[in-house]
């Protein structure tokens, strides 16, 4: 995966529309269209103190997750990536989608290092998520994050 130009074209996007509902649903498009291999793309927004379902590229999800609740609360919670390889060995794992095996979520933050929102992208094959693409992605997070306007 050619995360540089995935970080360009988020930028692109980003350039054209600061609005976080318009840029989450098309770098959800995205993201969809870039990654092989992925049942899951899309966000949850902190809201009165859970995650609340964003823009996403999948089935219908989970609407609210709690802080203390599955992987996106533990990358809400504890304000880091979450990579699980498999997802039935994680405490508390949501089950959403029964296909998903392995996770990774991002955080995305405010000026204050507050998490504001989650990245969160599911794949039905164990061990789908690298470092390296813990790394690409952190940084297409990084410019959606950069971008936001009205969260």
């Amino acid at each position: 995966m050619d995360y540089g130009m995935l970080c360009a074209q988020a930028q692109s996007l980003a350039e054209s529309e600061g609005w976080y509902v318009a840029l989450m649903a098309n770098a959800s498009a995205l993201l969809w269209e870039a990654l092989s291999d992925i049942n899951w793309a899309g966000f949850y927004i902190v809201r009165d103190g859970a995650l609340t379902l964003g823009p996403f590229q999948g089935k219908a999800a989970c609407i609210h997750i709690a802080k203390d609740k599955g992987v996106c609360g533990a990358a809400y919670r504890e304000n880091k990536t979450m990579l699980v390889p498999n997802v039935h060995e994680f405490p508390g794992h949501i089950a959403c989608d029964g296909a998903s095996n392995a996770e990774i979520v991002i955080p995305l933050r405010d000026e204050n290092n507050a998490v504001k929102a989650v990245l969160d992208i599911d794949s039905p094959t164990l061990n789908r998520f690298s470092e390296a693409d813990k790394t690409g992605l952190e940084a297409f997070a990084r410019v959606i994050e950069k971008a936001m306007k009205g969260l």
